[in-house]
């Protein structure tokens, strides 16, 4: 399945993952978040994030998920200008 498909509903920019993530999450589980998030599946956040994201849809702010993967939880944040999708661990924020 491709990284990016037409379906995403909003553009993620340039792809980074930290260097405190990378190590603990394999190429399947981060393809899998990026689908979840570029779809607008958010993940495990909170209520007033899930709507502080559906709203960034449309006024162009920034966008947050949480996942998980075996016992590692990780962040995925598109920046507001779409520039920049970030993969990291809480602890790195």
């Amino acid at each position: 399945m491709p990284l990016v498909r037409t379906a995403a509903k909003f553009r993620m920019g340039q792809l980074l993952i930290t260097r405190g993530a990378a190590p603990l999450l394999s190429t399947d589980e981060v393809l899998k978040a990026l689908r979840r998030h570029l779809d607008g599946d958010w993940g495990d956040v909170c209520e007033v994030d899930r709507l502080a994201n559906d709203d960034a849809l449309n006024s162009g702010g920034r966008l947050f998920s949480v996942y998980h993967a075996d016992e590692h939880r990780f962040w995925v944040i598109t920046e507001a200008d779409r520039s920049v999708t970030t993969i990291l661990l809480p602890e790195e924020y």
